[in-house]
C-alpha cells in the first residue's frame, strides 16, 4: 500500500456545512494531501452541549455532503465507538488500521488555542501533524502555544466564510431558509427529516 497523506476533519457536523467543506478543500490543494477524511464526534471533550440530532443523522449529512468529491470521505469510527471522542484514541485506530498513512488534523483558528486542554496532546502530537485553517480577523498566536505543538502545527489562510453550525440550527429552528448555507444534497436530507425545526 502506497503512503497516503490524508486530513482529518474532527466534530460533530451539527449539520455539516459548506464552511467545513472549503476549509477541507483549501487544506487538501495547500498541504498536498490525498484525501480528506470526516469524521463526526459521539461526545466531543470540549463542547457542553450535546448534539441537536442523532449521531447516526450527523453522519448521513456527513455521506451526502461528500458526494461529489472523490478526495473526501466519511468514516463512522467515533460514533461506533462511543463515550467521549478523543482524538488521541482515534488517531491510534486509524494508525493501527492504516499503519502506512500519514495523518494531519485540519483545525481552525479557534481550536488551535484549544490545544494545550485536548486529552493526551503530547502523545498527539508525536502521532500527528495539525494544519491550522486561518480564517481573516481571527488570527492564530502560534507563540502562546507549547513548543512542542507549535513545532506540529503549519498555518493555511482561508477564505472567511462567517457560517457556524449554531448559527444554521437558529436560523431552522427560527423558520428561516439555510439554503445555500449547507450542500444541496444536506438541505434536502434536513427538510425531508424534518431536522433542527422548532
Amino acid at each position: 500500500m502506497r503512503v497516503s497523506r490524508i486530513g482529518i476533519m474532527g466534530g460533530t457536523f451539527d449539520p455539516i456545512h459548506i464552511g467545513h467543506l472549503i476549509a477541507a478543500e483549501t487544506a487538501r490543494e495547500q498541504c498536498d494531501l490525498h484525501e480528506v477524511w470526516f469524521i463526526p464526534s459521539y461526545a466531543p471533550p470540549l463542547k457542553a452541549n450535546e448534539p441537536g440530532v442523532s449521531g447516526q443523522q450527523r453522519y448521513e449529512m456527513v455521506c451526502e455532503a461528500l458526494e461529489s468529491n472523490s478526495a473526501f470521505r466519511a468514516l463512522d469510527i467515533e460514533l461506533q465507538r462511543g463515550g467521549v471522542s478523543y482524538s488521541y484514541d482515534t488517531i491510534m485506530e486509524l494508525k493501527h488500521r492504516y499503519p502506512d498513512h500519514t495523518f494531519f488534523y485540519i483545525i481552525g483558528s479557534d481550536r488551535i488555542n484549544d490545544l494545550p486542554q485536548w486529552h493526551q496532546i503530547e502523545q498527539l502530537a508525536n502521532q500527528v501533524s495539525f494544519i491550522g485553517v486561518e480564517r481573516p480577523g481571527d488570527p492564530i498566536n502560534l507563540d502562546a502555544l507549547p513548543a512542542f505543538i507549535q513545532a506540529r502545527v503549519q498555518l493555511i489562510p482561508m477564505p472567511a466564510i462567517p457560517i457556524s453550525s449554531t448559527a444554521i440550527r437558529g436560523k431552522v429552528k427560527a423558520g428561516k431558509s439555510v439554503q445555500y448555507l449547507v450542500p444541496d444534497r444536506v438541505y434536502s436530507y434536513m427538510r425531508r427529516n424534518s431536522l433542527y425545526e422548532a
